[in-house]
């Protein structure tokens, strides 16, 4: 009855040992047993309130001029008029597109191989040198001068902006090299403007329609050059709409990662070791999903191996850091909720549960109905303290 509403779901274990409960039955003829429970740690902010007046740094990506993102377009649609060459006599260089198979594993401590990476793993992944959006920080400068048929080794640690559950990872990557072009393009002059962009007679001509001056501020279009409507009002009104959506969301996201990191700094907490184990499954768990999504032929042999305890186990023993930094956010932002009586409507908590388990269910993940409820919850809860934090804050933003 003392801990009645604070003992944590699936914490309760039995401390008795089974010869003791043995000898208790027979000389009492009665069945007495210890049990243990974790419970809701309390949280502790230092100094108190301190989440009501924070201060916060934002720093974002520095935003693309104009005549770069101008330059940009030109160069992509120059590249799509030329043609692929083969290499034959020297490495990669900055300019050139590879075919690369990519594996990774992890270096512990003990500077021993651990476990693979799977979404680090791609076969036949085309790159594009020119193209850096899509991989690591620094991975093109540990592959210059590869060759065709040649394999390169090299030590890497994910950087802090990555994927959360592979911050800080140290791991050993193997890049194996199938096929290596390079670019023969066409002159760029006017010649070839039609071909940049219908209906324009000089490259000049083409470049002053790639992008457009707002009032307010410079945007490039580059959602907008891909398509033939560009003339369209409409057409433009719509793609430009999203191209600000999806930089408002950009800077949401870095918002929201610099206030749950301010707020994890801000409590002190003594966090039950179930509450890790618990935080590294729901962790590991989204990783596999992610993994079933992008690797569409994942048989069930593979799958079985990845689901194991064992794995799993491993994983949250190598994240422990990670782990025990999003529990004392988590723990934070739900002691706000609390605290200033933040509500979620029945109906979207409803619909989010039903979601979350169709997408377990569309690749056929084992889940339990109450678990996942209030999962979804705490996400929900996360996204109103976080939304209550942001109209409080202090924000201020600076450029990389």
């Amino acid at each position: 009855s003392q801990v009645s509403g604070r003992a944590l779901e699936d914490s309760i274990r039995i401390s008795t040992g089974f010869p003791d409960m043995e000898n208790t039955y027979a000389s009492m003829k009665s069945l007495r047993y210890d049990v243990v429970v974790d419970v809701l740690p309390e949280v502790k902010w230092n100094p108190e309130n301190g989440y009501k007046n924070l201060k916060i740094a934002v720093e974002i990506d520095r935003e693309i001029d104009v005549q770069t993102a101008a330059e940009w377009e030109l160069r992509r649609r120059l590249k799509s008029l030329g043609a692929l060459r083969i290499v034959t006599d020297r490495g990669l260089e900055v300019g050139d597109v590879a075919v690369l198979d990519i594996s990774a594993e992890t270096i512990e401590d003990d500077e021993s191989v651990a476990r693979t990476i799977p979404s680090a793993e791609s076969k036949g992944f085309q790159f594009d040198t020119e193209d850096d959006s899509n991989v690591l920080p620094g991975f093109i400068d540990s592959i210059l001068g590869i060759q065709r048929g040649e394999t390169k080794s090299f030590p890497y640690v994910f950087p802090d902006e990555w994927k959360q559950d592979l911050r800080g990872v140290r791991a050993q990557f193997t890049v194996e090299c199938k096929e290596l072009f390079y670019r023969d393009l066409p002159e760029l002059n006017d010649s070839i403007a039609d071909k940049i962009l219908p209906g324009c007679a000089t490259i000049e001509e083409a470049s002053l329609l790639l992008f457009r001056h707002d009032e307010e501020r410079t945007l490039p279009l580059l959602f907008f050059i891909s398509f033939s409507g560009l003339c369209d009002p409409q057409v433009r009104e719509t793609l430009l709409q999203k191209y600000v959506e999806v930089e408002e969301t950009a800077r949401e996201q870095a918002t929201d990662n610099a206030i749950l990191d301010q707020l994890q700094k801000l409590v002190e907490v003594d966090i039950p070791p179930s509450l890790l184990e618990e935080q590294g499954r729901e962790l590991y768990g989204a990783q596999l999903l992610q993994i079933q999504a992008n690797e569409k032929k994942l048989g069930e042999e593979q799958l079985a191996s990845l689901s194991s305890p064992k794995a799993v186990n491993r994983f949250v023993e190598s994240q422990r850091e990670n782990i025990t930094r999003i529990v004392k956010q988590n723990l934070a932002v739900g002691d706000i909720f609390r605290r200033e009586n933040l509500q979620i409507p029945t109906e979207e908590l409803v619909k989010e549960v039903e979601d979350s388990i169709a997408e377990f269910q569309r690749y056929r993940q084992e889940y339990d109905e109450k678990r996942v409820k209030s999962q979804v919850q705490e996400v929900l809860e996360g996204a109103k303290v976080l939304e209550w934090l942001r109209a409080r804050a202090d924000i201020r933003y600076t450029t990389k």
